[in-house]
């Protein structure tokens, strides 16, 4: 009778809380669905129906680039349910690249010939002092690409000077300021636009939208926008999405309708990342 007594009472014990951390500085308690997620390696994430590479680099302060790189993980970036992501941009994805060697020519013989007219050596330029077409890398699709080197150095390096060379930018909103961009603060990575439900947002530059959910806590209905290789945008507490992944969006194009979504009041609030980084909105944006 002691021993089903001890067996209901562990039974009844609930499984361990965790805590989910988001770039805004925001929490969610939950419990561990399976055994699995609590065997994840250190600073790894498993990968949730909704995700896409750039949310995940977005929800962790990375460069999309660094985490592919990291993960082996090639254009155009797809991503699986339950996938293991490491975290780590400073590691790279075992990859042994074949290096094909083209086979050297035949030595030529330095002993002159017994009899018979004489040979002139090859030309220089000619074909046949050429390695010759059979010699060269055979399928030279299967090197494993190796990455350029003129690849932007990692986040928090020296980068570029002119990242947004080509982007114009213009205002998402047309509300007032609230709240500015505070450096190296996790609640203020960007700027808050104030309105009323319903009111547009808009594409504050050209691009193409990358992530567009609501699976980012702290954010809401949020849209990103990747606009070159350097420079992303994003836009939560919408009350409504009106682009989906893969849009192509123009500058001024609306995007989304003003909301309150994870915020105590309506309004947007808009980010600009280089390199995965936040930075001040304003430097970009035009005077008003």
């Amino acid at each position: 009778m002691g021993a089903v007594l001890i067996l209901a009472g562990c039974a009844s014990t609930p499984p361990a809380p965790v805590e989910d951390r988001s770039i805004g500085g925001h929490q969610r308690r939950g419990h561990v669905a399976d055994s699995g997620a609590s065997r994840l390696p250190a600073g790894s994430y498993r990968v949730r129906r909704g995700d896409t590479l750039y949310s995940i680099a977005f929800r962790n302060g990375l460069d999309y680039r660094d985490l592919a790189s990291a993960n082996g993980i090639d254009p155009p970036y797809t991503i699986y349910v339950d996938q293991v992501i490491r975290l780590d941009r400073r590691a790279r994805a075992t990859r042994r690249p074949v290096v094909a060697k083209a086979r050297k020519p035949p030595r030529e013989s330095r002993t002159p010939p017994a009899s018979g007219p004489s040979t002139p050596p090859p030309q220089s330029g000619s074909r046949s002092a050429q390695v010759p077409p059979t010699a060269v890398a055979a399928e030279p699709a299967r090197v494993s690409p190796q990455p350029a080197p003129s690849r932007p150095p990692p986040p928090g390096d020296t980068v570029d000077a002119t990242p947004s060379a080509g982007i114009v930018w213009r205002w998402p909103a047309d509300g007032p300021r609230d709240g500015g961009f505070v450096p190296g603060d996790q609640t203020h990575q960007g700027i808050n636009i104030t309105g009323k439900s319903g009111d547009p947002v808009r594409a504050a530059a050209d691009g193409v939208v990358v992530y567009s959910g609501n699976g980012l806590i702290g954010y809401g209905e949020l849209i990103i926008i990747k606009h070159n290789s350097t420079m992303l945008s994003a836009y939560g507490h919408n009350r409504r999405r009106l682009v989906q992944e893969g849009d192509r969006i123009k500058a001024g194009q609306q995007i989304a309708e003003m909301g309150s979504s994870s915020a105590s009041r309506d309004m947007l609030h808009f980010e600009i990342r280089r390199n995965g980084k936040p930075v001040d909105p304003l430097a970009y944006l035009p005077s008003r």
